[in-house]
């Protein structure tokens, strides 16, 4: 079964509680906050150089959505 997962941001309470009780009885949905800080990269003019190849993110659109409608929509398979 595939798993709907819905992101909020940290500050829309409200968003989080409607879509909480919305989707309270579908099994497949998740509400979940945005976990997130910052970046977790550093800055790149410090001395140690970058280990990691290339993003990680699948969706790197989530962030830009998150931060203007509130929240991300993904379907995990």
């Amino acid at each position: 079964m595939r798993r709907e997962l819905f992101i909020v941001a940290r500050d829309r309470s409200d968003l989080y509680r409607y879509l909480s009780q919305t989707f309270a009885d579908a099994e497949n949905v998740e509400v979940i906050w945005d976990r997130r800080n910052s970046e977790r990269r550093r800055p790149e003019t410090l001395i140690t150089p970058e280990r990691r190849r290339r993003e990680r993110r699948l969706r790197p659109s989530v962030d830009d959505e998150i931060r203007t409608v509130g929240y991300a929509f993904l379907v995990v398979d």
